[in-house]
């Protein structure tokens, strides 16, 4: 039996649907009923009774679900701990924006590791809904990311900063003869690039629609520096969080984005579980906020 299979069926089974167990997880519908099918097939029971607008859990769908939250807690417990004990030393996994490409996580782990060196720190990257995850499923203890969700009174929402947008394009873009800033309305005929895996394209495009607001076509890269390498060659624009320290390309140019004359802004946030609310993450979200509001 795979933990995500459990996972899958446990927050299925919790939020009474697979289209919201598809969108916490941060994958597919079909992906969520694929596996919880082949979490049946390998216990030789149904764990839920299929109607047409949902499913009910059968008995055993019902003991799965109390002894499989259990698992999961003391699995994720078993991950941790087996980390710390690796070398001995006090850890922080912090989870960070694959397409953020400002040097603030850089610059923090540098401050935060020459102040408290008997703390190591591991880095992993996603989108947001990965971090997420990473964050409910204890792949990390913090996690820094944009604000996408209502604020809630089971994490630390620590915020960091506000950051505005930024299109950057090629010298060769009819985005080029705009003058001090870019329009949604001016930017809907172009493609907008974004950095994504093909798993998370949906929901990314979503986010950008309807909370952003952008209307233009969408194409993808997997890397910040792949979809910078797009834009540079004119196949669109790429929209950027001008932090502290984003490093601007000589082959683009950058223009801030407004919407009815008013910045696009996107909030950023530090985020950690009140049940893992060790003072060291504090510690280590207040250097990052520093460094994010550094002028």
């Amino acid at each position: 039996m795979l933990l995500k299979q459990l996972r899958y069926f446990v927050t299925a089974a919790k939020l009474g649907s697979f289209t919201q167990a598809a969108l916490e997880c941060g994958v597919s519908q079909s992906a969520v009923s694929q596996q919880i099918k082949a979490l049946e097939n390998e216990l030789g029971v149904e764990l839920v009774e299929r109607r047409n607008r949902g499913f009910a859990l059968t008995p055993a769908g019902a003991l799965v679900l109390a002894r499989g939250e259990t698992l999961l807690r003391e699995a994720d417990a078993l991950y941790r701990d087996a980390r710390a004990a690796s070398d001995g030393r006090a850890r922080i996994r912090a989870g960070y924006l694959r397409c953020f490409g400002g040097d603030e996580l850089h610059l923090a782990v540098a401050e935060f590791s020459e102040r408290r060196p008997e703390i190591s720190i591991e880095i992993v990257r996603g989108c947001h809904e990965e971090l997420y995850n990473f964050l409910r499923f204890g792949g990390a203890d913090i996690v820094v990311s944009d604000q996408r969700r209502a604020f809630s009174d089971e994490y630390v929402n620590f915020v960091l900063a506000e950051c505005g947008c930024w299109a950057e394009f090629s010298g060769r873009s009819e985005l080029a003869a705009l003058d001090g800033g870019a329009e949604l309305e001016a930017l809907a005929k172009v493609p907008c690039i974004l950095a994504a895996p093909q798993e998370q394209r949906e929901n990314e495009i979503f986010f950008y629609k309807n909370t952003l607001g952008i209307q233009s076509p969408f194409c993808f890269a997997e890397s910040v520096e792949e979809g910078r390498l797009m834009a540079a060659a004119n196949a669109g624009y790429m929209l950027v969080e001008y932090g502290a320290h984003m490093p601007r390309s000589a082959a683009l140019l950058r223009l801030p984005v407004y919407s009815r004359g008013a910045p696009v802004r996107r909030s950023y946030c530090a985020f950690w579980k009140k049940s893992n609310d060790r003072p060291e993450l504090l510690e280590f979200a207040k250097t990052l906020q520093k460094i994010f509001n550094i002028a």
